[in-house]
């Protein structure tokens, strides 16, 4: 995972022909090189190149002041784990899962250039005419289904995500499409201390008083997780199933429509009051000037349904509406 402005390194014979050490380098101390790319939350990125394989890849580690944090280690090694064991091709693959020199955790991934879906959506929403001649309604509606694809494959591996938005969707510089960051997935059949309503993200969340009112072309970093839950997560409920995911991936789409969140409020209570109880304006009202197709509005709406019966009955439904609807619309411009 890179910014936008990194390129991927050339191959080089220099690195594929030395012959391994005699004493292998083990926990970090085979990788060289690093390079800081983001810190955020409560990990930091850094490249680096792994000298046994002969590669870069990056590194994830959990920042040292929650090193000591029981909770946050164990969402750091779920979100490893969980990746690694979603073998997919929108899932970005693990390498090594180990500690550093100090004792903190960290994890090791494949190296992907691009940026994350709100970086494009936010192009798009200013009238960017490079943005918009390389992402179509038809190249964003893929990026969604491969997104949805990943989904698929964890819920038929008995995983659901529970953080879907736009900026946990990677779009790599060769239309890799990438979804991250499992760190709060639910395993069925298991519960811990993410399952318990008072524990979860909607009272952690709950502590903020007020989103930013600036809208989508404006708006740098957001607090994007409440934006996105269903209903059953802002009421707690325990039974929360793949379903969840389709409804925040509906409120994805929703807003790559009409480049506006449905139920943003002016704080994070009065945004999961309308969650619960309001009705999302259609797409095509909220934007009449986007000329949104009534077919991809009618999928964004489906799985938004409050009621999660009436969404569809599982995430490759929703695939297979988008797949139908992507037969009207192409995948790059005639100027692309």
């Amino acid at each position: 995972m890179l910014e936008k402005r990194d390129i991927y390194p050339k191959i080089i014979l220099s690195g594929t022909d030395p012959d391994l050490p005699d004493t292998l380098p083990v926990g970090t101390a085979r990788y060289t090189d690093f390079m800081e790319m983001t810190a955020s939350g409560k990990s930091r990125l850094h490249s680096c190149w792994d000298q046994i394989i002969g590669r870069v890849v990056v590194m994830k580690r959990l920042l040292p002041e929650f090193a000591d944090d029981e909770k946050e280690r164990r969402r750091f090694l779920r979100e490893a784990r969980v990746t690694a064991q979603l073998q997919h091709p929108n899932t970005v693959p693990v390498y090594d899962i180990g500690r550093d020199e100090r004792g903190d955790l960290y994890f090791t991934m494949k190296r992907i250039a691009g940026e994350n879906l709100f970086e494009i959506m936010k192009r798009l929403a200013r009238n960017d005419p490079e943005t918009e001649a390389r992402y179509p309604l038809g190249a964003l509606l893929d990026i969604v289904r491969r997104a949805s694809l990943a989904l698929a494959y964890a819920h038929n591996h008995g995983v659901i995500h529970r953080d879907v938005k736009p900026e946990n969707i990677w779009v790599g510089r060769f239309a890799e499409v990438i979804l991250l960051d499992w760190g709060v997935a639910k395993v069925w059949g298991a519960r811990d201390e993410f399952d318990d309503p008072t524990d979860l993200t909607r009272h952690e969340l709950l502590k903020r008083t007020e989103l930013p009112a600036e809208p989508l072309t404006l708006m740098g970093q957001r607090p994007g997780t409440p934006l996105y839950m269903s209903p059953e997560q802002v009421l707690g409920q325990a039974w929360i199933d793949e379903r969840t995911d389709i409804y925040s991936m509906g409120v994805l789409l929703y807003e790559m429509l009409a480049f506006k969140e449905p139920f943003r409020g002016r704080t994070v209570g009065e945004t999961f009051d309308r969650i619960i109880n309001e009705m999302p304006t259609p797409p095509r009202e909220q934007a009449p000037e986007r000329n949104i197709p009534s077919v991809v509005e009618n999928i964004a709406l489906k799985a938004m349904a409050k009621n999660p019966d009436d969404r569809f009955s599982s995430i490759m439904e929703m695939v297979e509406a988008i797949r139908e609807a992507q037969h009207n619309f192409p995948l790059v411009t005639e100027a692309s």
